[in-house]
């Protein structure tokens, strides 16, 4: 693989190149790289794309510039903090380029007979071994940074598409509240540096529900 050094520019810059009605191309660029969009983001679940070998990905013919992580999955296992402890998700799968991590809404979301939802986040049960886990906006904010995530998603709540129009309105405003929060943890986290995620929120949520 060909190695590619961290720059020393802002973590996300942000040129458009064409529009062509409302559709537009342009260059994304990262910490690891420059993307140019659209792209074709293949999907590393739980840090590798199935039955690809990163070879592969780096060739000339798909030449990936950045695949995807899911934040619900890595955190569960092997866990955030094993990955943290690695030096990051990159590191400890060998991958070079950018990563975007999603928050972990949608994976939660579809545990609907798992999971409880309220103001500060949502309780469900792990589907690995069915421990009782808590996921808000700080505590995915918190999870992504200890990934390393060069492009992180906000919390988000994910209705089912033949949700009532009061119930799609009541989601929308949730996570709107939510994106705020995601940003807020995500300025701390920032500042602290990007890559120096901790855990102790979600730490401090599963102590005050095991009490």
């Amino acid at each position: 693989m060909s190695g590619q050094a961290l720059t020393t520019e802002p973590a996300l810059g942000w040129r458009t190149l064409a529009r062509e009605g409302e559709a537009r191309a342009g260059v994304l660029s990262t910490r690891r790289g420059v993307i140019e969009t659209p792209v074709f983001m293949p999907v590393g679940t739980q840090g590798s794309v199935k039955g690809v070998r990163f070879e592969e990905l780096e060739a000339p013919d798909l030449d990936a510039s950045i695949i995807l992580g899911n934040t619900y999955h890595l955190w569960l296992r092997p866990g955030a903090e094993v990955i943290r402890a690695c030096g990051g998700l990159h590191k400890f799968i060998g991958w070079e380029r950018a990563i975007l991590t999603d928050s972990g809404g949608f994976q939660v979301f579809s545990l609907s007979d798992l999971r409880r939802v309220s103001e500060e986040g949502v309780e469900f049960r792990s589907h690995v071994d069915g421990r009782l886990c808590f996921l808000s906006p700080e505590v995915s904010m918190e999870v992504q940074a200890a990934l390393g995530s060069d492009i992180v998603m906000a919390f988000d709540e994910c209705l089912p598409g033949q949700a009532a129009h009061d119930a799609a309105r009541n989601s929308l405003e949730l996570t709107a509240r939510w994106a705020r929060c995601s940003r807020s943890r995500f300025d701390e986290l920032q500042r602290e540096g990007a890559d120096a995620g901790r855990l102790e929120r979600a730490d401090a949520a599963w102590a005050r529900r095991s009490s």
